[in-house]
This record gives structure tokens, sequence and C-alpha cells, in this order.
């Protein structure tokens, strides 16, 4: 991340100020920096010099400067000063980890620095110089985010987009515009803001007068009694210069817009704007004797996953109502405490000027998004300049009887300063209300998300088996980033064939015979030249021969005997069982007592050892097909038996373990409510995990109907289940890889179902990477490159989304019409639902699997809840024998 603020203090023309010519680093100034201007102490005798890059003596002494900035801050902040590793350098490369730079103030950047170094410890990097970054064009990507810059550093430009295409409300603007920019030509007008363009800058006496006098007269300023003159362009940038005059000095606004407009240079302008008063708020305490007090609110919003916008911060400035606040004349607070002091401290009030200015800050971005869309590579400077955050400053103004905030300019580095004065508030640590809402926080998030693209484009990865359609976003998502796939694949006709680099023809299906096919595959990947950068699978069949051909061809992954021991379920619980510790708590807390069956004669057996009702299920089963819970010894040699014909072979049902034989366990049912957890995982530490809850299944089946993101749990009981888990994986061997852990929580804790050691199936991953930002694709993948995934340490939910499975044998007159594919897809594409298909055809047949998950989105689980209740009432998936409502009772 670049900052392209000047490498100097602000210049700032103080108010009234008669002279406009340049002074400081901006112009005519020596440009140097004062010295010793930071209170505290800190060495001074450190290695600033970089070798081969000499700097020049101004150069030399702003790193000086920003260096002791840089230890100014985090004295105040509560933490210790930088450490001198010039002699002895860290060991690594950045740029072959996930590595996060900028370069700009300390001051203006701490508030990135410090949550970086919180969500991805180490990889966090602060430039005091350009001369320290070495500049290298990336093949086919040259440039850098200068150009987009200077297009959001050009106010006319931004009030008119932001008016025109955010629905934002800004001043009252009169502009004139000295050969406009292409954006700026031609477009509509908006009401308040008045465009004249100018073809040269001298002779425009007569029109300056009449356009400056029509403005001041005009409905669109409203009950203004001042109005600001001050200049807009790229160059401009930083400069506070502005001019304040009684809205009835005419002939004193036209001499100043006359002399600005001596200093423009093209594309530049010159603008005539509202000052709006205080609002006047009710005050308890009656009438102040002095000016009131004005509120100046600053937003930071930021792009999230999917190119969305989100408000992370909001912090005001209150001061004198006399005159114009800015960032650095007043101290930051939190919105609540800036109301209460101008006589607003009602609760419902507060909450609605929030929920505006988020409206209007997200709008803002959005609009800016929208610009930038629109813009080619070369416009924005590159292919990989991009805007993600924004800081937006308002002014509370009454309109209607309303309080309204009104968008003054964009700030995004002041903005962003003035959230890390309010987060300084609660010094390193961060402790108390501060921790948690970071302003920098979501930021930080696209930044690690940005830097994993580019660190996994063009790597090149063997992907072990295509799967079905539910798994089609597989390819989707390589090709978004940039990956290079090549597959092996047991269907010579599979639609995946044409969309990877190279394709792999090999048959896989009988897995007992994994570990030859694994040194034939390896045999055929060297044949072919293929330099490989990780092999991974996403697909239960091919799970273990990848482990087993990770291991052929010297890649990353968890051990082939880790995998066996997850693949087969019976063997899973046994061995956990053993697994007392220590450490402690230990994994044969959460497992549940079961035995393997591959003849009646162990279902007899197994009737003695485990206490009924118990379930049976596939060794090597997947999708919960032929799962079932068996009330007595009679039942379970009805369902061993009639598994043991109807599912002998990969033949019989595809894609659910066949390959690997029919044979079947019993365990225990345990009672309680049924629980998901997905893990990343790296060199056996956990980086992140994910947990949903499922509704009640339609016994005596187990198929899922009904699911719930984030979950419903208590803090605690979250981290019980997330725990075990992870405790459960270790003690698999499972050390390096995306996991999904299903569980029960009891009343004595979670006991384990099964550990699929592979990406979660169905709609997880799509649901969480909408909730969370989160792809665990990019995180699998990653991990099988070995490299560490780059994932924030405190995942936020942005929203609720509860879900129901529709099922061929249920719905199949409601999927055949009124809720047809073609009428599912069209709501989703409306926002209405979120739809995952996971079968592609309406088969029918006693062993299913469910054809796809309709889902709704809300702000709270009963928004959600109720939303989709309704939706399967009208699409008529709800109905007696499958009760949507019930299934959705665990939610409430």
């Amino acid at each position: 991340m670049l900052s392209l603020d000047p490498s100097g203090p602000e210049w700032d023309c103080p108010l009234g100020s008669k002279d406009l010519e340049d002074e400081g680093p901006w112009g005519g100034g020596s440009g140097l920096p004062s010295t010793g201007c930071f209170p505290g102490s800190w060495r001074q005798d450190v290695g600033l010099d970089c070798k081969g890059s000499p700097e020049g003596t101004e150069a030399r002494a702003w790193t000086v400067y920003y260096y002791s900035l840089l230890q100014s801050c985090l004295q105040q902040a509560g933490l210790p000063e930088t450490q001198d590793r010039s002699q002895a350098p860290r060991t690594g490369c950045p740029g072959a980890e996930v590595t996060l730079c900028v370069l700009g103030s300390p001051s203006t950047f701490l508030p990135v620095l410090l949550e970086g170094g919180v969500q991805s410890p180490g990889n966090m990097l602060l430039c005091l110089s350009p001369a320290w970054l070495m500049k290298v064009p990336a093949p086919g990507q040259p440039g850098a985010s200068a150009e987009l810059a200077r297009l959001l550093e050009d106010r006319l430009l931004t009030r008119q987009l932001l008016a025109q295409q955010g629905g934002v409300a800004v001043p009252a603007t009169l502009a004139f515009t000295y050969k406009p920019p292409g954006l700026l030509r031609g477009g509509d007008s908006s009401p308040g803001l008045r465009l004249v363009e100018l073809s040269g800058k001298e002779g425009q006496e007569t029109l300056v007068k009449e356009e400056v006098e029509a403005f001041l007269r005009s409905e669109a300023l409203g009950d203004v009694l001042q109005v600001a003159v001050k200049l807009s362009g790229w160059r401009w940038r930083g400069r506070q210069a502005l001019r304040l005059h009684p809205r009835a000095e005419l002939g004193a606004v036209v001499n100043t817009v006359l002399a600005l407009l001596e200093k423009l240079e093209e594309e530049e302008s010159v603008l005539v704007e509202a000052v709006y008063p205080p609002v006047q708020l009710p005050c308890s305490d009656g009438p102040s004797p002095g000016p009131g007090l004005a509120v100046r609110i600053c937003a930071v919003v930021c792009r999230t996953q999917g190119d969305r916008p989100l408000l992370s911060k909001v912090v005001c400035g209150v001061g004198r109502g006399d005159r114009p606040l800015r960032h650095h004349n007043s101290l930051p607070r939190t919105l609540e405490v800036a109301l209460a002091q101008c006589g607003l401290g009602e609760e419902a009030q507060v909450a609605a000027v929030r929920q505006r200015v988020k409206a209007a800050a997200e709008a803002a971005l959005t609009a800016m998004l929208a610009l930038e869309a629109g813009l080619s590579a070369e416009q924005r400077g590159g292919r990989r300049a991009h805007t993600d955050f924004l800081g937006v400053d308002f002014a509370l103004t009454a309109a209607g009887g309303m309080l309204t905030p009104v968008a003054l300019e964009l700030n995004g580095g002041l903005c962003l300063e003035a959230c890390g004065a309010l987060e300084g508030l609660w010094a390193a640590p961060r402790l108390g209300p501060a921790a948690d809402e970071a302003a920098a926080a979501p930021l930080v998030e696209t930044m690690l998300r940005r830097s994993a693209r580019c660190l996994m484009e063009g790597k090149q990865l063997l992907v072990v088996g295509a799967g079905g359609v539910s798994k089609k976003f597989v390819w989707e998502a390589a090709r978004d980033y940039g990956l290079q796939l090549h597959l092996v694949e047991s269907d010579p006709n599979h639609f995946a064939s044409q969309l990877v680099q190279t394709f792999i023809h090999f048959d896989m299906t009988e897995h007992r015979r994994d570990e030859e096919n694994a040194r034939l595959l390896a045999e055929l990947v060297r044949a072919r030249g293929l330099k490989l950068d990780g092999c991974f699978s996403y697909w239960d069949d091919c799970l273990v021969l990848t482990a087993l051909l990770c291991q052929e061809l010297g890649l990353p992954c968890s051990p082939p005997a880790a995998m066996r021991l997850a693949k087969k379920k019976s063997l899973t619980q046994l061995h956990l069982l053993r697994h007392h510790g220590p450490p402690w708590p230990a994994p044969s807390l959460h497992a549940v007592p079961c035995c393997p069956l591959e003849s009646e004669a162990d279902v007899e057996r197994a009737v003695h050892q485990v206490p009924l009702p118990g379930v049976m299920k596939l060794e090597f089963g997947a999708g919960a097909v032929g799962v079932r819970l068996v009330e007595d010894a009679p039942q379970c040699h009805e369902h061993f038996s009639r598994i043991t014909r109807d599912l002998q072979g990969e033949a019989d049902h595809p894609g659910i373990g066949l390959g690997w034989g029919n044979a079947m366990l019993l365990m225990e049912f345990v009672e309680g409510t049924e629980h998901d957890v997905d893990l990343v995982l790296f060199g056996g530490r956990l980086l992140a995990a994910f947990v949903s809850d499922n509704g009640p299944t339609r016994l005596p089946g187990f198929t899922e109907t009904a699911a719930c993101m984030p979950t419903g749990l208590a803090p605690e009981q979250e981290a019980q289940m997330v725990q075990a888990a992870f405790r459960c994986c270790l003690g698999c061997g499972l050390l390096d890889g995306v996991f999904n852990v299903e569980l029960k929580l009891t009343g004595a804790g979670p006991r384990l179902i099964e550990i699929n050691p592979r990406m979660g199936g169905f709609y997880l991953r799509d649901w969480i990477l909408e909730l969370y930002g989160v792809d665990l694709l990019l995180a699998a993948v990653m991990v099988a490159c070995g490299l560490r995934p780059a994932l924030p340490t405190r995942p936020r939910a942005r929203g609720h989304l509860v879900g129901v499975m529709c099922l061929v044998s249920q719905h199949l007159q409601a999927l055949s019409s009124t809720a047809s594919r073609e009428t599912l897809q069209a709501l989703h594409d409306r926002g209405l639902l979120r739809l995952n298909l996971l079968e592609e055809a309406l088969v029918p047949g006693e062993y299913e699997e469910p054809y796809c998950s309709v889902a709704c989105a809300g702000s709270s689980p009963t928004e959600a809840r109720l939303r989709l209740l309704g939706l399967c009432q009208g699409l008529g998936i709800d109905g007696p024998s499958y009760p949507v409502a019930h299934f959705l009772s665990h939610f409430k």
C-alpha cells in the first residue's frame, strides 16, 4: 500500500490571511523539517541509510524526521521503541510470503501498522523513505496508483460524483473550472452544484461577477450566512487555504475568485461553497452565552470482500461554531460524546444520525468504486491500482427538521489519523472499547487478501479429483486468482478438463490401490515436466491418494497416516478414545464409542458393545448417505443387510466413498445440537475457525435440513466447540490444511461425529466468504504451497445467513415449478436469496443427497429466519412432510 501524501507537514493558510502565496515545503520554503520537535527519549544512532541507494541531504532529513515521529507515536501509544537490526537483519525474504508495506507518515498510518501487527504478526512493514524500496515493474502491469489518487483528490470531481452517483448531500457549490477533465465535462447537473467552464483565466471579471451574484442569491444556499472560496485539483491536496466571506459581501467574494483564477492550471477549479452554521440542538442547560458548538464528523469506510463498502469507525471533532473545524485543531471523540456535548443525548436520535452517516459514507465509497470500474487500467495508473478505503468528512446540518450529514471532502489519511488518535486513548496493549473495533481492521483484512492474491498468482497446482457441480466454484475462483491448475480425474469427459492447463486422465476409483496409483501419478507428473508449487484435493475419495502423491513429489501436505485415520470413521473415534493426554483436555473426551462392521457377526457383537439407540453409517461415506438411527438389534441387522445389498460399489452411488468399499460402523447416538467447525491449520497452529449450527434432522435419517451462520452458541460454548475440533484434528495428526469437523454439543460438552480432512462442503465455503470475507479455497491452496494463509485473527461476521436444504424426494413438484432452478437463480441474482446448487439433475432415489441449499441473509438470525420461512412458504418448499419452521426452530 502506497501513501501518496506529500513528505512534509500539511500547508495551512491561516484563517483570514490575505496572503495566498505558497509557503513551506509546498512552495518557496526550504522544504527541510524542523529537528528536535518531538518530546521523548530514544536512540538516535540508528542505521537509516539504504545501501546502494543513498539519499540527498533533504531526503535524509525527512527520513530522520519520520523516524523520530515514529518513535514519538509509539511512545505515546505505550509501545516500546523500534530495534535497530541494520547490523543483524532478520532472515527471510519479504515478498516470498504475505507482506504488507506502507510508505507514508507513521502518524497517519499508525492505526494500520498496529492492526497489521495484530492480524499478521511480522508481516507489516513501514518504509520511512522511498529509497528503501526498489521499484520493479511487474510483467504486463506497469504503473502505480498516482493517477487514481489524482482523481480522488479533486474536490470538485468527487463532490459531483457523490451528489450524482451516490445520492450524498454536498455543500451548495459554484465552481469555476479551467479546461475541465473529461470526467467533469457533459455530466448531468446536480442540485446546488453549478459548474462554469472557463476557456481562459483572464478577462473573466464580468462572467465571474454574474455567476457569483446569482449563486449568493440562490435558494440553494438556504439560510447560510458565510461562503468559503478555495482551490480544487490534485495539486492542492492537503492544502486548507481558503477565505471566508459573509454571504452579503459580493465584491470580496468576486475579488478572491479572480485572484485564485490566476493560480489555476488546466483541469483545476476555484470553488465558492456554503459554510453551514452550527446546528442548534436543544440544550438542557439553556442557551450558551458564547458561540454555539459545531460538529465535524469523520467516517472511515473500507472496501471489503466482494467490493462492498463497510463503515469501520466514526470520529468527531467539536469546536467553536464561528470558525471552521479541522482535523488537527480539535480533539477526536466518539459520535455519542460529541453529540451529547452539543446537547443531543437521546439514544434513538443519535442512532439515527449514525445510520445516516453510515449510509452516506458507504454510498460515497460505492460511487468511487463505480467510477473506478469504468476507468481503464491506464486511467487508474495500473491494473492493480485500487481504492480500498476512504475518509469522508461531514458537517451536520438541519434540513427539513432532520439532522443530515453533508459531505465536505475526502480525507483518507487525516480521518485514519483521527481514528488512531481516538483509539490511542486506550494505549497499547489495546484494551477497552477500542479493542474490538479498530478503524483499520477491515482495511488490513483487504490488504491481506490483496497480498495473498499477489502471492498466489501464477502458482502451479495439481488438483486430484474434480468433483461435481457443487464444486464448480473452484474453477471460477482459480481463474479469478490467476492460479494455473493441472487436473487428475477419472472421468475423461469431465467438464473441468477444458478449464485447466493440463488434464491427466487416470482411473482412481479403486482407492484400495492408492499407494500404487500415487507412484504412477508421480511418474506421469514428472514425465510431463510439471513444475508444481502444490498439490491438493477437496474431494473425499481422493484425500488419501493426494497425501501419498504429495509425499512422492516432496510437496507440503498432512501425513498419509493422518489422512487414513480421519478418512475411516471408526478408526478416528477409536484412535481418539485412546488419546488420553497430556496435555489436557485430551481428545478422548470428545470421542464416541463405536464398532467397525464388515459382517453380520460384527453386527451381533457390536449391539452388545455399543449402547443403543445408535447410529449406523458407511465407514467412508459422505453426504449422510446411508446414515440411520437404529433402536435395537433387529434394526441394526436389517439396515446392515440393506446397505450391503444396495450400495456395493462406486457405480451404485458415485462420489460417496464406495471406492473404498461398503464397510459400516455402529456408534453410540448422542443427544444434542449439531454443529460444523471449519478450521484452518498451518504447522499445527490454529489460524481460523468458523462455527455454524445445523437444524434437527428427519429421523431416522440424518440428511441435513437447515443451517445457520454464525453460530448462536454462547461465546464459551463456541470456544469449546472450536477447541474440541482443533484437539481432534491434532490428535489424528492433521497439522496443515483446511478441515471440516462435525460435532454435537451435549450436556457434557462437545462430542465428535466425524472429521472431514478437507474444506467444508455444500454451502460452507460460500457462506464463510460472504459473511467473513475469508476464502477457504484460497487458504487451502496457500497451505498446499507451504504458505501461511493470510487470515484475520478475529474474523467478524457481516450479518447472518439461515438456509434450508431442498430434497428431490420432498420437493420434486416445487423444484419443477414454483421453485425451479431458473426461478431460484433469478431470486439469487436479485439478492433475495442465496442459492447453492449441489446436484445437476432432479433424480429421486432412496439414498439421496440434497439437491440445493436456499438461504436468506439478515442483520440478525431472527430476521434471516423469518425471511427464509416466508420465502419457503411462497415457493412451496415448506409443507406438512417438510416443516421448515421446525427445522429452523433451533435458530431462535
